[in-house]
């Protein structure tokens, strides 16, 4: 019964968080719908494209979820339930949700452009050319993570197509499958003109039936084979127009997630009166754990389900250049952010179902015990039931780190281009000499995609505290540009102040703590690259945010404006 208790009020406080404290940053801020947006003064086919909010919500939702409030929560379960679940709640309301709401508002206010642009009307150009810098690198930690979770999801000892697969064979045959869905869902929705309801209902039907396909027929190859065929998925995905992929498959793929979030809210109700599982994660366990102290260690590897950098990037990199109307702000924004929160305590929750065995090893990853705690709470491992369950929502999972996958390398490719633009320059197409072929957008693409494969091939443990602390350093340096830039339009602030400081001393702190035991174990002699690449790349971000930092607190000190007026 603890399951539903715990559930309940997370569903309760949400819902709360979402009515007064939303509205009354939407009010504070100066949310007004009859704005124009970015993605209606400046449509142009392939990235400005105005979506109806249920597509963009879909959108953002797949991208800013993906596998990272499922990773993050189950990784940190072992302090307790208690702490983690309260993060995830609070966190999501005054934390996570300010800083996407506040970033979208942000950028929609300036060209639909990345929170760099923010930052350059807040800071100055250099202070943009550092944030970027700053954002490519956490990107980069993005890539390298979830192609390591897909490609781990993916892998199989056979080679080819298969007859009665496994949960690996099945998840990658029908992520394939989707992607074809997809494609034909935004031809026959922006070429053809199908309504969206009809197309839904059409969409729906068609992930049914590749879902059964998979069940049947799986594709198997290696974990090194899916780790490039993924890099030359990416590459595409993120230089294809929104409408042909994007948005109809981020769109598709929310319903997958939704679906998942159903399951888990039947089956703990389910096995709480049917008594199939036990919640055994213990309320709270010690100080000190595995993954380290409680602070900082909670707030970093709980990452996505609370707050997180990568959001920003979403909400000001393709979410901003899509949403037609500034009235959709705060559901898609604020709103994904509170149910992701919430789907980070079901997993939190799915992994107290099967604690004892993960704590013992006994899974591949997280998202493997994940499935197993919400299959195991409809019935034993050996029925066609769980099966099927643990099927989908493998199947979900991964498609949403392919979400988030393409999504990162999208950004990436934008965020890239900016570092090479002069004033004036507003594409690549602007820029002259050799500054045109490193602004274009398949070259930043290439680079990441390939250094993020390359990084993917290593362990997941290795990447994940590592993109924890800088997605959430990212996180603290957002907060921080949005807040000047509502100062300097003499808007309210102050809900900013306790996350930024917050974030900011959690994640310097992390960083700090991997520079000092990366140090110790080179000192001792015998450690493979990864240990120095983290120790560099730790150093780097850290000098970096410092950098950023002083800058940030200047520019709220003084209020300097330099955003022009039509950006106020």
């Amino acid at each position: 019964m603890i399951a539903i208790a715990i559930i309940l009020a997370t569903i309760v406080v949400m819902v709360l968080g979402y009515i007064f404290y939303g509205s009354w940053l939407a009010k504070q801020w100066g949310v007004d719908p009859n704005r124009k947006t970015p993605a209606v003064e400046l449509e142009d086919g392939v990235d400005y494209v105005p979506a109806k909010p249920a597509v963009l919500m879909g959108h953002h939702f797949s991208s800013i979820a993906g596998a990272g409030p499922i990773n993050g929560p189950i990784q940190a379960s072992v302090f307790g339930w208690l702490p983690v679940c309260l993060w995830c709640v609070f966190g999501s309301i005054f934390f996570g949700g300010v800083h996407d709401f506040g970033s979208m508002l942000a950028s929609i206010r300036h060209d639909g452009k990345s929170l760099g642009e923010v930052v350059k009307t807040t800071m100055g150009e250099r202070a943009k050319k550092l944030f970027n810098l700053f954002l490519l690198l956490v990107l980069l930690l993005v890539i390298a993570s979830f192609v390591n979770v897909v490609a781990g999801t993916f892998s199989s000892a056979n080679t080819g197509f298969t007859a009665s697969p496994t949960g690996q064979e099945s998840t990658s045959m029908v992520s394939v499958l989707f992607i074809v869905l997809a494609m034909i869902y935004g031809v026959i929705t922006s070429r053809l003109g199908l309504k969206t309801g009809p197309a839904t209902i059409l969409g729906i039907l068609g992930i049914v039936a590749i879902t059964a396909i998979g069940l049947n027929v799986g594709l198997a190859m290696s974990r090194t084979t899916w780790i490039i065929l993924i890099g030359v998925y990416i590459t595409v995905a993120s230089m294809a127009p929104v409408w042909i992929l994007l948005q109809p498959r981020d769109y598709l793929s929310s319903f997958l997630l939704y679906a998942i979030m159903g399951l888990a809210l039947v089956g703990i109700f389910f096995s709480a009166f049917a008594n199939t599982t036990t919640f055994d994660i213990p309320m709270f366990t010690s100080w000190s754990t595995s993954r380290g102290t409680l602070f900082p260690a909670l707030f970093i590897t709980v990452a996505c389900g609370a707050c997180s950098g990568f959001h920003s990037g979403v909400a000001t990199g393709t979410s901003s250049k899509q949403l037609a109307s500034e009235r959709s702000a705060k559901p898609i924004a604020y709103g994904s952010m509170l149910i992701e929160g919430t789907l980070a305590v079901m997993a939190l929750i799915a992994v107290g179902m099967v604690y004892n065995q993960y704590t013992a090893g006994e899974f591949g990853s997280p998202a493997a015990a994940f499935a197993a705690g919400i299959a195991g709470m409809f019935d034993t491992s050996a029925s066609r039931v769980y099966n099927v369950v643990y099927a989908l929502i493998t199947l979900g999972v991964s498609v949403f780190a392919l979400t988030t996958l393409d999504t990162g390398t999208r950004l990436s490719r934008y965020v890239f281009s900016e570092l090479f633009l002069k004033k004036g320059e507003i594409t690549w197409k602007d820029v002259k000499g050799p500054r045109k072929f490193l602004a274009h957008p398949l070259t930043g693409t290439l680079i990441m995609v390939i250094v993020g494969c390359v990084l993917g091939a290593l362990e997941l443990s290795e990447i994940w505290a590592l993109f924890g602390a800088a997605n959430q350093l990212l996180a603290a340096l957002g907060l921080i540009t949005v807040a000047a830039w509502l100062g300097n339009i003499g808007k309210n602030n102050k809900m900013f102040y306790i996350p930024m400081a917050f974030m900011l001393a959690a994640t310097l702190t992390s960083l700090i703590i991997t520079i000092y035991e990366r140090v110790q174990a080179i000192v001792a002699g015998g450690v493979a690259w990864g240990t120095w690449f983290q120790l560099i790349l730790a150093a780097v971000m850290v000098t970096l945010a410092i950098i950023l930092v002083v800058e940030s607190i200047q520019a709220l000190a003084t209020g300097k404006k330099k955003a022009g007026s039509s950006q106020v």
